[in-house]
């Protein structure tokens, strides 16, 4: 036997919330048997993470060691140059946009720092993915500033059909498995 710690979850979700979370993914499956493909084409998900600009990673810096050994010490040369939140967009052909929060700026439901990007996002899908405008584009993302008014708004100017994404649903993010490993390494 062995002792282990609880895994940390950022909230447990009540009964509304699984609820909630049933009907998201009940809605997602629909769109999907309709017809995959065409699912697939117009589907743009975005999501954000941060990104140390730390010269070496904890896993980069990892060594082999026995099992009885101590543990290696990392010293600290110069001072951490900090981290830098990218808001991600992506699709089925790649990723069309990155975007990085300005030094200094906030995301809150007053101002929403999204309508930039997501202008721009339009004009590149225009641009690059023609087939994706010429049907409405599904917007899928798990940031909370997305439900402010404003950004709200600014997606039913673009023409953009949001599809639910309950909060505190991280096994319905895909940029967490499938994206932002590779992209932090």
């Amino acid at each position: 036997m062995r002792k282990l710690s609880a895994k940390w979850v950022p909230k447990y979700p009540n009964a509304d919330q699984k609820l909630q979370r049933c009907q998201s993914s009940e809605q997602l499956l629909e769109f999907f048997r309709r017809d995959p493909n065409d699912f697939l084409s117009r589907l743009v998900t975005m999501d954000e993470t941060w990104l140390c600009q730390d010269p070496e990673t904890k896993q980069q810096s990892m060594e082999w060691r026995h099992s009885g050994s101590p543990r290696p010490k990392k010293f600290r040369v110069q001072k951490s140059a900090g981290k830098v939140l990218a808001s991600i967009f992506w699709d089925q052909d790649g990723i069309p946009l990155t975007d990085y929060l300005p030094e200094g700026q906030t995301i809150n439901a007053k101002y929403s720092y999204y309508s930039s990007p997501l202008v721009q996002l339009k004009d590149i899908l225009k641009e690059k993915r023609r087939g994706k405008i010429t049907k409405v584009v599904l917007f899928l993302h798990n940031a909370p500033a997305f439900r402010a008014l404003a950004t709200q708004k600014k997606l039913a100017y673009l023409g953009f059909q949001c599809l639910d994404h309950p909060l505190y649903s991280p096994n319905l993010a895909p940029s967490d498995y499938h994206l932002f490993p590779g992209l932090k390494k």
